[in-house]
């Protein structure tokens, strides 16, 4: 397991850190008497563990927190207590709650349940691609805590969707799911349906919804499938083979398209009519920009990747808003990028987004942020 294999290697970390690292590792290696103390520090006083998180290298200190929460929850410390009910029907699915959990976090379904515990309303995971693929070499993760903001160039690192649906099956969640897919980075661009066309059929029984991932900036030519006879073509086929698998499974199950935000007002519009026409079911707006502005100056503002964060927050509105001028209720939109308070979510709801996915704004405010956005949203029903 990815938890063991940190827990069980000695930690740099721990002269800096001492008892407070000794205790965290302790926590992902054995989840007994000693773990549960510090199991209920990590998850009560995320505002405390933070600043250790975070002089830890990004992606150990991630898989270091969802190893804590995996053993928090078996140790039955987690729960939803305080985020409100506010129950949504969208896509003709069920959400108790409009805040949902992003793609990316989990990307292979290894935590399913103890996020769930958290409060969302419904859990994405993936990018899932047709064959596992290690992504992009490291370091492919940076904090940008000045800016409150992350730049990633995982590259879809995934154990493959055979392993994720393995997890699926095991979970005992039985909340609304999305499965988020993609391709393989050495599948050509040009054969790239090939690879959606796998993951839906391969992910259909199991989903709640399927979101296919066409937007990540970090694998190369990706966002091409966003343009024009690209999209066209990769909508219809998809829409075909949704028909065709909702005749064999004997239901429904609707296909979102994740989109990019460095689109011109024109290039949404065009976007969103395909959209309409194809019949797809939701739109996710945002994934992360390759714009840099708001953090050219600052440590790792440089590196190659997505950046997601606060420094989205404006511009994934608007892309919700241009978005919805031309969908009006026709197609839902589901926002993310950027919210990292209750406030944030509030805009994009006024923007027009039926639901809300959080993400970067966890990393920052941990926990605590479903319970407020839940309740913002919920307030203003």
């Amino acid at each position: 397991m990815i938890s063991r294999g940190y827990a069980s290697q000695p930690s740099i970390a721990e002269p800096a850190f001492g008892n407070a690292a000794r205790r965290l590792r302790y926590t992902l290696a054995e989840p007994g008497p000693t773990a549960l103390i510090a199991c209920r520090e990590t998850i009560i006083s995320y505002a405390l563990l933070r600043p250790l998180l975070f002089r830890l290298d990004a992606e150990t200190a991630h898989h270091w927190t969802l190893a804590a929460l995996k053993n928090a929850h078996r140790l039955h410390l987690l729960g939803a207590g305080g985020v409100p009910a506010s129950p949504r029907r969208v896509m003709g699915l069920d959400f108790p709650n409009p805040v949902g959990l992003a793609a990316g976090l989990d990307k292979n379904g290894d935590y399913i349940d103890a996020l769930a515990a958290l409060g969302f309303g419904f859990i994405e995971v993936g990018t899932v691609t047709p064959r596992p693929q290690p992504g992009n070499p490291r370091p492919r993760l940076f904090r940008l805590p000045e800016a409150r903001a992350i730049i990633n160039r995982m590259g879809f690192n995934n154990r493959g969707v055979d392993y994720l649906l393995t997890k699926v099956q095991q979970a005992r969640y039985r909340g609304v799911l999305g499965i988020n897919i993609g391709k393989n980075a050495d599948t050509p661009v040009e054969h790239a349906v090939d690879d959606y066309l796998i993951g839906l059929r391969k992910v259909y029984a199991a989903a709640s919804y399927v979101t296919v991932n066409i937007s990540s900036p970090n694998t190369p030519n990706l966002r091409s499938l966003q343009e024009g006879a690209a999209l066209t073509d990769l909508l219809s086929r998809l829409k075909r083979e949704q028909q065709v698998l909702a005749e064999q499974h004997q239901k429904y199950v609707p296909v979102a398209v994740k989109i990019a935000p460095d689109l011109s007002a024109e290039a949404v519009a065009e976007m969103a009519a395909v959209i309409r026409e194809s019949g797809i079911d939701a739109v996710i707006a945002t994934n992360t920009t390759l714009a840099r502005e708001a953090v050219a100056q600052l440590p790792h503002g440089g590196e190659a990747g997505g950046l997601s964060g606060a420094p989205l927050t404006r511009r994934a509105t608007e892309v919700v808003s241009q978005l919805h001028s031309v969908l009006g209720d026709t197609v839902p939109i589901i926002a993310a990028g950027g919210i990292m308070d209750g406030d944030d979510a509030l805009a994009k709801r006024r923007a027009g987004a039926s639901l809300v996915q959080v993400y970067s704004g966890l990393i920052y405010r941990g926990p605590a942020l479903v319970r407020e956005v839940a309740a913002t949203l919920a307030q203003a029903s």
